[in-house]
């Protein structure tokens, strides 16, 4: 199995005090990896490496083979990598398609002359760009909802909304972060099911995400890998992280062992 996305020996540091410390991890085609860990982990630190909004101080990021290490985040998209943030970030006052047609922009190409005059070649590009918005909202189940104002959206919908502008760009490697924070039950199983659908649909796709949800992590996780103060603590499959004894101290407890474990039973 190929890998999507590899992670060697990363570190970066904050006016001397060291954020994330030597953390290296391979995101394979075709799967889920988790990153789990308390607050103050390192894990949207990690996130914003890969990304490009920081610069790491040392190791390299490969996507896909090339290393991309520090290359900004619009350069990243354009090789197909795409993310979402933790705290909903939309357009309240656009609709639910024209939020989901600014991913789009990796693949759009024109000029102020072609939109101004409206050359064939600019018309042809809207036409993709809302064919493939559509799709993408098809893809987490709110394509009924592309005229609606997204402000008028539940928080489970513009979680998902989120998803599918991230998906829009037609990424390989999808970073979502905490993408079911602050869900329910079904809406968190929601967002289960269009995770799945986007790795099945594509053999070269990998989904890396951040969550603090146990269950739905050891249901949905291929790899899980557990960060502590900036560090790997444990990296394997859920039933290897599940009984790590130093991941149950450092994070999981008890309680929440029990309840990881009913999960992936």
């Amino acid at each position: 199995m190929n890998t999507a996305l590899e992670v060697r020996d990363l570190s970066v540091s904050f006016g001397g005090v060291a954020a994330v410390q030597g953390v290296s991890f391979c995101a394979r085609s075709g799967e889920v990896l988790s990153i789990i860990g308390p607050n103050g982990a390192g894990k949207t630190t990690v996130f914003n490496m890969i990304s490009g909004i920081y610069r790491p101080d040392a190791g390299r990021i490969n996507l896909h083979g090339a290393d991309v290490s520090g290359v900004p985040a619009f350069r990243l998209a354009r090789s197909g990598l795409s993310r979402t943030f933790q705290n909903i970030q939309i357009l309240a006052d656009q609709t639910v398609l024209d939020n989901v047609s600014i991913g789009r922009c990796r693949w759009e190409h024109t000029s102020l002359l072609a939109d101004l005059f409206r050359f064939p070649s600019v018309v042809a590009q809207n036409e993709e760009t809302r064919r493939k918005s559509l799709m993408a909202l098809d893809a987490v189940g709110l394509a009924q909802q592309a005229d609606v104002l997204a402000a008028n959206l539940p928080y489970g919908d513009l979680k998902r909304l989120e998803i599918a502008r991230a998906m829009a760009s037609e990424p390989t490697v999808l970073l979502l972060d905490e993408p079911a924070a602050g869900c329910n039950a079904v809406e968190t199983d929601a967002i289960n099911d269009v995770i799945r659908k986007f790795v099945a649909a594509d053999a070269r796709r990998a989904v890396v995400l951040i969550e603090h949800d146990m269950k739905m992590v050891m249901a949905i996780s291929n790899q899980i890998v557990v960060l502590n103060q900036g560090q790997v603590l444990a990296c394997g499959s859920p039933a290897e992280v599940r009984g790590d004894e130093r991941v149950v101290e450092a994070y999981l407890g008890v309680q929440s062992a029990e309840d990881a474990a009913h999960a992936a039973d």
